[in-house]
């Protein structure tokens, strides 16, 4: 009997081949490379590219609260539990930014450093510098915008506005350490869903759905998204601006920016470091 590293591969039709490298799995550094390159792009967008894209990526998130409160308003007049329910709309906002290829800070947290991380400059730090500002105050423009039209217009009815600050009175009721580590989980997965992304061709929709369906089920917190939720208690005077910036701002940027980029970026790019700077052109 043979031992079976004796035994020869069967040899494929030229189709069969082709069906093979359809199924065998993009390396890390392909995926790397897809994501790096993303950055390069855009790094290299003009200011009113990224500003109007950052601002309608602002006001898509804010339906990810609108749509949680409809749900939480849909699931108390039914008298179910709404804490599996609830969190699907969560995922709304998201997956109207993403499939619409609006810019979302925490998405480029991990698309712009990768560029960094491998020409490490004061001319490359100062493109992503900028395009973190640029992006970043577009997004809570754009949320702050969506929260006043919510509050004031009449669109959402009292029930529903009713069942949105109920949701925002529970994120504020986390410590300031329970937002930053939660946002760190935020940014985590929101830098996973990026990397994802380029080898599930045709399935983005599902991959967003159930990663920002995770963040809202454990709760953790997201700068953009979160924004909606502060601004609401702000106007409805359940808290003070400067609590708002302090107890939810400053811990949610710092832990989605360490969730995504400190961790997730530099753990991506120390995995794949050795093959990009080894392989020949």
């Amino acid at each position: 009997m043979s031992d079976i590293g004796d035994i020869k591969p069967q040899k494929l039709t030229k189709h069969e081949k082709s069906e093979v490298e359809d199924l065998v799995r993009p390396r890390a550094a392909m995926l790397y490379e897809v994501v790096r390159q993303e950055g390069c792009r855009e790094l290299e967008r003009t200011f009113g590219a990224l500003w109007w894209s950052g601002i309608a990526a602002g006001l898509s998130l804010g339906f990810s609260v609108l749509v949680m409160a409809v749900l939480e308003t849909f699931v108390s007049d039914a008298g179910l539990g709404g804490g599996l329910i609830t969190p699907l709309g969560y995922s709304v906002g998201f997956l109207i930014v993403v499939l619409a290829r609006q810019q979302l800070f925490t998405e480029n947290t991990i698309t712009a450093i990768l560029p960094l991380m491998v020409e490490t400059t004061w001319p490359n730090l100062y493109r992503t510098a900028r395009l973190w500002s640029i992006v970043l105050i577009a997004n809570l423009v754009g949320t702050f915008v969506f929260t006043i039209f919510m509050a004031y217009s009449g669109a959402a009815s009292d029930d529903v506005l009713a069942a949105a600050r109920k949701i925002a009175l529970h994120l504020m009721d986390k410590s300031t350490s329970e937002m930053f580590f939660g946002a760190i989980f935020a940014g985590w997965l929101i830098a996973s869903m990026v990397w994802l992304t380029p080898s599930t061709e045709g399935a983005e929709f599902w991959v967003v759905l159930i990663i920002t369906y995770v963040i809202a089920l454990i709760g953790a917190s997201h700068i953009i998204a979160g924004s909606v939720e502060a601004y609401l208690l702000v106007l409805n005077g359940d808290i003070s601006i400067f609590y708002a910036v302090v107890h939810f701002g400053i811990p949610t940027f710092l832990g989605n920016v360490v969730g995504g980029t400190t961790l997730f970026a530099m753990i991506s790019y120390a995995q794949v470091r050795q093959e990009i700077t080894t392989e020949k052109p």
